[in-house]
């Protein structure tokens, strides 16, 4: 119980030094690797971003991780996230492996069941995005989208389109 609010200030004054020095190495890591470290995340993405966090924090708390250990740790993650996008960018085969893909839910006034069953979605979190959309009737809805990143995305109906002109990248996959 002693130790509860301070142990002693060569403790503090590491763990000030060492979260100082790992929060700039984060920053300046996360601006050379770009913007998709910080974009909206897909599974892999944020499984790489809890990593790096958790690393973070041992090295800053942990007295047996030096500041040179840790940091190499994190940069090696940044550059394996960077080098696992670039080949996901070049690579459909790969892609398809590593990031799932998007899945419409909802389909001209429609929900589909397996699809969301698959998604683990239910009808008030497609409501809920189409009331961000400010969309309120079902009927103004073409599709929703649960995206790679964990997202709905709503597509309206086009006033102007005519109903049997739907994009075939709208159509449902059937299983």
């Amino acid at each position: 119980m002693d130790m509860l609010f301070f142990d002693n200030i060569d403790k503090l004054g590491r763990i000030v030094l060492t979260a100082a020095m790992v929060y700039i190495l984060i920053v300046i890591v996360t601006k050379i690797s770009g913007k998709r470290s910080t974009s909206q995340l897909n599974n892999f993405d944020w499984i790489v971003t809890v990593m790096i966090g958790s690393l973070g924090a041992s090295t800053i708390l942990l007295e047996d991780i030096p500041f040179i250990e840790g940091g190499s740790a994190i940069a090696v993650l940044y550059l394996m996230q960077f080098l696992v996008t670039k080949y996901t960018s070049l690579s459909p085969q790969f892609s398809s492996v590593l990031l799932s893909e998007p899945r419409i839910v909802f389909y001209q006034g429609q929900y589909l069941p397996d699809a969301m069953r698959a998604e683990r979605l239910n009808r008030q979190e497609l409501e809920n995005a189409m009331r961000a959309e400010g969309v309120h009737k079902l009927s103004d809805v073409e599709a929703i989208v649960f995206e790679s990143n964990a997202t709905l995305t709503v597509i309206t109906k086009n006033k102007e389109m005519p109903t049997d002109a739907v994009s075939e990248t709208l159509l449902p996959l059937t299983d």
